[in-house]
Parts: structure tokens; C-alpha cells; sequence
């Protein structure tokens, strides 16, 4: 699939429903959602200092050696031992408490406007991220999407996580959440749009018709050039102003669901953004 058409108004004889679906870190946000709210994690006793300098660097290893299975395993491993024991309710009142301070200022302006354009032209906003469900929830509704998918972590007898992962959104998860998303809401993948920085994604940006990369590693580059997809760079983070209209009805996760008309000027935007 590639992303050479312009996206035109819907028609209003034959409407065809159209999600995006973005990546989170390095594509939203400019840094990593996780490792910004370690210091949050860490006051309210959630993480030791050990547990931080781990996942350091463990993610370090993983940008370094590549996006292979075995990193990623080694990456869903860290993260449910760290978590192991943590309340999820917790988690989610952290995260919100921080998200001012911690993930507002970060916000690429090039991202909010990006999807602000897609909110004009009537599509549905989805952000899905390797990060825990907890994380990614409050940051979707501070963004106003329509929808979110996020790791899953398993919880014990208690309801604390158990230290392991129910459902990983990640490579071949995210193209899995994608098609759970489709399926529920009736979205016409070949219409739809995906946006991503990794080349973990690329089986995300894969199910849809109009893939983008945006500040794409060397592999994803690479594999841009050859398929001919739209490459963007965003490098202006500040404080999200109160620009893209919420979504109408509540936020919805994909993990339940994986487990039991926009103006013409905004369309051409979008596609001279591609273009560019």
C-alpha cells in the first residue's frame, strides 16, 4: 500500500468511515511517554533508582542493536518485572497528575496541527502506543482522541499488575489493534492513515493506505524511500494550546475489544503537508 493519492472531501452519497492512527513517542510527544514519568514513578515510591537505571538501559540496548524480536521481548520482559505489584488506578492518577508538567510541553506543534487537520476533515483520531494502557489513556484524552491502544498488563487476584503482559502493542500488536479498531468501527483501512517514527511500526503503517513517516529511524527511512511514503520531520515541542476539538463521545481502549464533513481546504493541507 502506499500514500501517492491526496485525501478528498467524503463523499456524501458514499461516506467511508477513516481513522489515523499515530504512533505516540518520537511522533506526538519528543521523548519517550514511559521515561518521562519515571521521576513522577520514582516519588511516589513506584520505581527504585535501580529499577530506572534498568530500563535505561535496557532501552538504550534496544535503540542501539535494532528493532529484532529478541529486543523486544527483552523490552516487554523489563517493563512487567518494573511494574509488578503496581495498582493500575494508581498509575493513571500519577500520569494525570503529571501530564502539565510532564508530556503538555513536549507536544510536537507540527503533530497538533497535523491533527487538528484530521479532525477537520471528519477522521477519527487513535493513538497507539507500546506504552501501558494507564499511561496512554490520559494522554489521549488530553490530546482528544477518539480511541487509544496500549500494552495491557496482566493483573493478579488483587488487581495489581502480575508482572506480565497480557497484550503488547507493539510490532506486530499494533497491526493487530489496527484491525481490531477497523472491525468495531467499520473503518476502511485502505482510506485510513498511520503516522510512526520506528520501524517496529512498519506492520502498523503496512495495514493502511496512506502510511507517513515522521522523524523515521535508518530503517524506516530507508524502507519510506523505497515504498515512496511521505517522510515528515517535527522539531517544535511546546505546551499544547487547546487547539484540536475534543472527541464527541467517551475514549475508548482497544485492549477490552482485542481481549472479550472536513472542508476542502483542510484536505488540501494535509496533502501539501505530504507533499512537502
Amino acid at each position: 500500500m502506499t500514500a501517492q493519492h491526496r485525501p478528498g472531501p467524503r463523499s456524501s452519497r458514499r461516506p467511508r468511515r477513516v481513522a489515523a492512527f499515530f504512533d505516540l513517542d518520537k511522533t506526538i510527544i519528543a521523548t519517550s511517554s514511559v521515561f518521562a514519568f519515571n521521576k513522577s514513578f520514582l516519588d511516589e515510591g513506584l520505581l527504585s533508582r535501580r529499577s530506572v537505571i534498568d530500563l535505561a538501559y535496557t532501552q538504550l540496548a534496544f535503540s542501539l542493536s535494532g528493532a529484532d524480536d529478541d529486543q523486544m521481548a527483552k523490552v516487554r520482559q523489563a517493563m512487567a518485572a518494573a511494574t509488578k505489584g503496581w495498582e493500575p488506578a494508581k498509575v493513571e492518577q500519577i500520569v494525570t497528575e503529571a501530564l502539565t508538567e510532564v508530556v503538555r510541553p513536549t507536544v510536537f506543534a507540527e503533530a497538533r496541527d497535523l491533527l487538528a487537520e484530521h479532525r477537520a476533515l471528519g477522521h477519527d483520531l487513535v493513538i497507539v502506543s507500546a506504552s501501558g494502557e494507564e499511561l496512554v489513556a490520559p494522554i489521549a484524552r488530553m490530546l482528544g482522541t477518539d480511541h487509544y491502544a496500549g500494552t495491557r498488563m496482566a493483573r493478579d487476584a488483587d488487581g495489581r499488575y502480575a508482572g506480565e503482559i497480557e497484550f503488547y502493542c507493539q510490532g506486530r500488536g499494533k497491526a493487530e489493534a489496527v484491525r481490531v479498531f477497523a472491525e468495531r468501527y467499520g473503518y476502511d483501512l485502505d482510506s485510513c492513515y498511520a503516522y510512526s517514527d520506528s520501524s517496529t511500526d512498519l506492520p502498523m503503517l503496512e495495514e493502511v493506505g496512506h502510511p507517513t513517516a515522521i522523524n523515521p529511524d535508518r530503517v524506516l527511512r530507508r524502507e519510506a524511500l523505497e515504498r515512496g511514503w511521505p517522510i515528515l520531520t517535527f522539531e517544535n515541542p511546546m505546551p499544547l494550546l487547546p487547539s484540536i476539538e475534543p472527541a464527541t463521545g467517551p475514549i475508548v481502549g482497544v485492549a477490552s475489544l482485542v481481549l472479550a464533513l472536513g472542508a476542502a481546504a483542510c484536505s488540501y493541507a494535509l496533502a501539501a503537508r505530504r507533499e512537502r
